[in-house]
């Protein structure tokens, strides 16, 4: 797979299988261009020398702190297939700090609910709290400071968000398509309030008391009766998760 932390710039499969190597020095002189211009006043973004690892790029957010060296990342962008020219080593340094954790006020500001896999099997999904950047959802992860009361307090309102988010919708025989524009990630996240889904696709013209989800995150959600949803979801060819609509709410929390 593609590494997603460095966007577009990541080449298709037959450029990594012949992948240029990234020279280290040729990253650092474009970081040093770069970085200074991506610092935002809760980001600061520091190239620094280090006695061991020689450059190092250090992204600190609040109590996020993400440090790696230029070596290293090189490597990481020459198994990604990244170009080794300067404009496509920009735009992936720039994805890859669009990727950097996010921090608990960010999630508070900002997080939306979207359904997400629960772990690498890709068996089950639950409710991930996730924070937009550009063309890209990332995911939040509670920090050890965060209590409780905190995680419920950014879970409730990442829930009151998604039912806001606009989605496209499209309605195809019996099945309704649920897609966003730029993050498909957030094709799920109006479905935190599955009723007002509900009321949607009714007033399209396509009313569903029973309506069974078909959910691969990332991916449009399908909506149908039980029994078109089953062969959907045998007919998907990838991995996904069929539920009935009253079954979402009660997802758990990842």
């Amino acid at each position: 797979m593609t590494d997603p932390r460095f966007g577009r710039s990541s080449a298709g499969l037959l450029h990594r299988l012949r992948p240029v190597p990234v020279d280290p020095e040729d990253l650092r002189e474009v970081a040093a261009e770069v970085l200074p211009e991506l610092a935002t006043a809760r980001l600061r973004v520091v190239l620094a020398d280090d006695r061991v690892d020689g450059p190092v790029v250090v992204l600190r957010e609040d109590e996020r702190t993400l440090r790696t060296s230029v070596r290293d990342l090189a490597e990481d962008m020459t198994a990604a297939g990244v170009a080794p020219v300067p404009d496509s080593l920009a735009a992936a340094l720039s994805s890859w700090v669009a990727h950097r954790p996010v921090p608990d006020a960010a999630a508070a500001a900002a997080g939306t609910a979207v359904l997400d896999w629960t772990d690498r099997r890709r068996a089950a999904v639950g409710w991930r709290v996730v924070v937009r950047r550009d063309d890209v959802a990332l995911p939040w992860t509670p920090s050890p400071s965060a209590g409780p009361e905190d995680v419920a307090r950014v879970r409730t309102r990442a829930v009151g968000r998604s039912a806001e988010v606009r989605t496209e919708l499209r309605v195809q025989g019996p099945v309704a398509l649920w897609s966003h524009p730029v993050v498909p990630l957030l094709a799920s996240a109006p479905f935190t309030a599955p009723e007002l889904v509900l009321d949607r696709v009714a007033a399209a013209g396509l009313p569903m008391p029973d309506m069974h989800v078909v959910v691969t995150p990332g991916r449009p959600v399908a909506g149908a009766g039980a029994g078109v949803a089953a062969r959907l979801a045998e007919s998907t060819g990838e991995p996904c998760v069929r539920l009935p609509w009253r079954s979402l709410p009660t997802l758990p929390w990842i």
